[in-house]
């Protein structure tokens, strides 16, 4: 009796010291709110739509509906009423079908926009410096040729940017500053003659670093209330270290360093398996085209961007406002509250894309 009594007891204050988001257990309340103090919990967090599970990234997610060893429970339901690419839940499985019609995406005929662009069809990006436009959101994606004695030195020979609405907005050859000695054809489609009289690094940089800018000087540019695009594309720093672009980051949606696109370890996935698992069409399939890497970018950030998430005033860990939430001095405070009320006071530590619709 005695045993069962302790048992009881010790379900008891588990079930109290559980977290509300991630579901871990402790022993002591203490514990838990250490555990909320570090762990930055949050409403932007993908979660299971069955049990409400909060989980770092999507493919933590992906993982507990279907991964080697998932919940057993959320599976069966997920199997039969569960979209595969963006992992809601459905009401019924004809729901799902007519979802998935609509989520899965079709790919983009990559290889006639090759042909234009390599008949210099899109090289005549037009900036119009006496009409002030609108914000916008433009994708940018770069392929490299090989510089060097041995080829392996990238250098910028491919540039395409794009719209929301995926029309091209500049798409060139690119001659870079040093001779290249790789073409990467087989990969990359980049052949001698595409170079020789392409638009020098130069100039394709001016062009797309007055489009980003739209007039607003560097100093100034931000993410809200000003003239800038916002940039979206993979391994971004990279392509604008190519291009020797400076860019501010808070201006920038990097699908490579999007924590919910990210792997259960914090790496990075490739742009080619984001396609695949999250929009449903394979790219990269052949010769690679820089258009093609576009759309898929800016695919995935509008997918991203449109998740419906609780509004919170101040929604990132980081805004003065939430700093006290968790402070060392509300340590009897915070052991007072019960999980459901420490994870209504946590916040990310990430920016989440859905923001960007809320402006």
């Amino acid at each position: 009796m005695l045993l069962k009594c302790i048992n009881l007891y010790t379900r008891i204050i588990t079930k109290r010291n559980k977290c509300a988001a991630c579901f871990k257990q402790f022993t002591k309340m203490e514990h838990l709110v250490e555990h909320m103090r570090t762990s930055n919990h949050s409403v932007h967090e993908p979660t299971c739509g069955i049990c409400k599970k909060h989980c770092r990234s999507f493919e933590s997610l992906r993982e507990h509906l279907i991964g080697p060893l998932p919940k057993e429970a959320c599976k069966s339901i997920f199997s039969n009423q569960g979209c595969e690419f963006c992992l809601v839940i459905l009401n019924n499985p004809d729901a799902l079908r007519f979802h998935q019609e609509i989520c899965q995406l079709p790919s983009v005929n990559a290889g006639l926009l090759a042909q234009l662009a390599n008949l210099s069809i899109f090289e005549n990006l037009v900036i119009d410096t006496g009409q002030i436009r609108r914000p916008q959101v433009v994708a940018l994606a770069c392929k490299m040729a090989g510089g060097g004695s041995d080829g392996s030195l990238d250098l910028c020979a491919r540039v395409c940017l794009i719209d929301e609405d995926e029309s091209i907005i500049f798409h060139t050859y690119v001659k870079p500053k040093i001779p290249v000695t790789e073409y990467r054809y087989q990969t990359k489609g980049i052949q001698a003659e595409y170079i020789r009289e392409a638009l020098p690094l130069s100039q394709a940089q001016r062009k797309i670093q007055d489009f980003l800018y739209n007039g607003e000087p560097m100093w100034k540019l931000r993410p809200t209330d000003g003239k800038a695009s916002i940039l979206v594309g993979h391994i971004l720093d990279y392509d604008l270290d190519l291009l020797q672009i400076d860019y501010p980051a808070t201006m920038m949606r990097d699908a490579a360093k999007y924590p919910p696109l990210m792997q259960t370890n914090k790496l990075s996935n490739s742009l080619k398996y984001l396609a695949q698992e999250y929009l449903g069409y394979d790219i990269q399939t052949c010769n690679e085209d820089p258009y093609e890497d576009c759309v898929a970018s800016m695919r995935l950030y509008k997918r991203m961007r449109s998740q419906v998430h609780i509004r919170e005033d101040h929604p990132l860990a980081s805004d003065s406002q939430n700093q006290n939430n968790f402070a060392l001095w509300r340590q009897s405070e915070l052991e007072e509250m019960n999980p459901e009320q420490l994870l209504e006071i946590s916040r990310s530590d990430y920016y989440c894309w859905c923001l960007d619709s809320q402006g």
